[in-house]
């Protein structure tokens, strides 16, 4: 290992807790045996509400369009396929096709899929046996029996047979929504059986979910995590736990009968932070691994909010909202949103999801998407990965050619940048933001960028400041495909409403770019470069 790779290991791992790394060396010394003993007795059930759907991902009894690509699942071979990304695998292995849009018209082939993956994947074997496939597909099939489909005697003995591997399995060297993922399934596995063995997972679940709960969910109400897409997941999760406890009113009794009190009040935090974090459009801002198509939408999950009797959540308001925990701003006036990006990567020690991506943001001009993070599609090691993750690829600053923080592998981050000096004010009609970030002050030259962001009526005005000494330095604009490029200093919005671009400090230059709304997909469009001549830049976008 060379010593520049020996410094980014030591600059990672240096953020680990101890007990991710205990995980690691006990997940390497020891094996999970399944044990196919008989599956305790079902407990019964009451009324299950229908949760938040998904698009439709079974084509025929065989055939799966998943993460934009369809392939044919026929034989055992075909689950575990090596040509296949393990995302998509992953997903394959999710069954979320059982709860999604008209899935009662595709019930005969649920039937046929659970009775081939008992089949065709033999306990412990393959990536469908991994913690965390494991934990979707458990909840997913008891969901499906709950919404009223039968889970015949097979079914039943997998289910139980997948808990215990599970129970066995935790993702405690990896934390964050992979662990939360494992103990919704043990408290979902909990509550669908019972007896001691189920009483068992149901308080070890419980116990890891308050544990998570209290960790993941900061106090503005953002995932821990800062991807949009992950804290949709998660509060589905939460609002998932709220229809069991509906569905089994016995289950939770004792120190754990005050849980579903908290979950609500989670779920309220979580609900209003998400309605700061979407679009005119309906979606997602694309922050961080944030895809689209992945979690249920917005609409989906106040919809579903509101069928467990959780009333309405407030919208934004005009004028500035600040989310401090997790580190978000939006602006907003009658006519443009943008939402800024001023906080830490993630948790220290998982930031996997996280992007270089410091002080980027995006922006919507009369209900249409202007400037957009240029997104994620695929999460596999490699040169792609890595350019989607950097800062190039972000509506920020690039100095020297370094992203502001050292993000390598897939999901891996050395040296990060620490945002510091926010300030946010409004005067009169003007919405203004300032910050500045330090993860360029690992260079030589020990760059400080410091940015400032103006909304006014008719304007966007974005300043640029850096202090040290460098030989290079970019901004980036990437704008949405819909987005009309006349020239570098005039663009043209859907319904052909005009926007100008003048800056001070650079030259604007186009440049050939790619967005990534969903996985797996990758849409031309225009990145506008703007090359620093000194140590300042004034970009305006002007309507």
């Amino acid at each position: 290992m060379d010593l520049a790779r020996a410094r980014l290991y030591a600059h990672t791992l240096v953020h680990l807790r101890p007990v991710q790394v205990l995980g690691r060396v006990w997940r390497a010394v020891h094996t999970v045996h399944p044990d196919p003993a008989p599956a305790p007795a079902r407990r019964a059930a009451a009324e299950w509400r229908r949760s938040a759907a998904r698009e439709a991902s079974w084509l025929s009894p065989t055939r799966r369009r998943l993460l934009d690509e369809e392939r044919e699942v026929r034989s055992a071979a075909d689950w575990n396929d090596p040509a296949a990304a393990r995302l998509w695998l992953y997903n394959l292995h999710y069954f979320d096709d059982l709860c999604a849009e008209g899935a009662a018209t595709r019930a005969a082939w649920h039937h046929e899929g659970i009775a081939r993956w008992i089949e065709e994947n033999p306990p412990g074997h393959g990536c469908g046996w991994e913690p965390y496939p494991l934990s979707l597909r458990i909840v997913t099939w008891i969901r499906w029996a709950l919404a009223g489909n039968e889970l015949g005697p097979a079914a039943r003995h997998s289910l139980a047979v997948q808990a215990r591997f599970l129970r066995g399995s935790l993702e405690l060297h990896l934390l964050g929504n992979h662990l939360f993922a494992n103990a919704k399934a043990l408290v979902f596995a909990g509550c669908f059986f019972e007896g001691p063995e189920a009483e068992g997972w149901l308080r070890r679940g419980l116990s890891l979910v308050a544990r998570e709960l209290r960790e993941q969910v900061l106090p503005d109400g953002g995932h821990f995590e800062r991807s949009p897409m992950y804290h949709a997941l998660f509060l589905e999760d939460l609002l998932d736990l709220v229809n069991l406890c509906g569905a089994f009113p016995g289950a939770l009794r004792g120190p754990w009968s005050g849980q579903p009190a908290a979950w609500r009040e989670a779920i309220g935090r979580m609900r209003r932070w998400l309605t700061h974090m979407v679009h005119p459009d309906g979606e997602l801002a694309l922050f961080n691994d944030c895809a689209h198509g992945i979690a249920p939408t917005t609409a989906e999950l106040e919809g579903y909010a509101r069928r467990l009797g959780l009333g309405p959540s407030a919208l934004p308001t005009a004028g500035i909202t600040l989310l401090p925990q997790s580190g978000f701003v939006r602006l907003e006036n009658e006519e443009a949103l943008a939402i800024l990006d001023v906080g830490e990567i993630g948790p220290s020690y998982l930031p996997g999801h996280a992007h270089a991506d410091t002080l980027s943001f995006e922006f919507s001009l009369h209900g249409s998407r202007v400037v957009v993070d240029s997104g994620t599609s695929l999460y596999a090691e490699g040169p792609e990965r890595l350019r989607q993750r950097g800062t190039a690829a972000h509506n920020t600053v690039l100095v020297d050619g370094a992203d502001s923080s050292e993000v390598w592998s897939s999901f891996r981050v050395a040296r990060r940048a620490e945002p510091h000096g926010l300030v946010v004010e409004e005067a009169g009609d003007e919405l203004r933001v300032r910050c500045s970030h330090d993860g360029y002050l690992r260079l030589p030259g020990r760059v400080l960028h410091t940015r400032s962001w103006t909304l006014a009526q008719g304007a966007l005005l974005v300043r640029d400041e850096l202090t040290g000494r460098f030989a290079a330095a970019e901004a980036a604009l990437h704008l949405h495909p819909s987005v009309r490029v006349l020239d570098p200093h005039h663009l043209a919005l859907p319904g052909g409403r005009g926007l100008g671009l003048v800056a001070s400090g650079a030259a604007p230059r186009l440049e050939a770019a790619t967005w990534h709304p969903r996985f797996g997909a990758s849409l031309p469009t225009t990145r506008v470069a703007l090359p620093l001549d000194g140590a300042s830049l004034t970009t305006l976008l002007r309507w």
